[in-house]
């Protein structure tokens, strides 16, 4: 069992949370760039699961899994999001905790 099973391990876990914190983020502010990120994170989530099954179960192969999951998360960093963060912290920004919008009530 080569490193490399480790390495692509922590890469598909990264490309899986970046997904799940984009659909966070979607579901607490309604913003359209999250909605779309967080149903890209689900094709480069698959692409990124793929890659690591191919360097699981094919030694001769480790490579081309390795540049599959590098390629989920190139993807997934080029969606464009809105920007959501103005002066919190890395934890905040980390685990997608950001303001909840806030709506006015309905003035007659």
């Amino acid at each position: 069992m080569s490193y490399l099973i480790w390495v692509a391990m922590f890469g598909t876990a990264a490309v899986l949370f970046l997904w799940l914190r984009d659909a966070r983020i979607f579901f607490r502010t309604g913003l359209p760039g999250y909605r779309s990120a967080a149903y890209r994170g689900v094709l480069y989530g698959a692409l990124g699961t793929l890659g690591f099954l191919v360097t699981l179960t094919m030694p001769a192969l480790e490579l081309l899994g390795l540049g599959l999951i590098l390629g989920a998360l190139y993807l997934q960093g080029k969606v464009e999001r809105e920007k959501v963060w103005t002066n919190e912290g890395t934890l905040e920004r980390f685990l997608g905790s950001v303001p909840l919008p806030v709506h006015e009530p309905n003035k007659k």
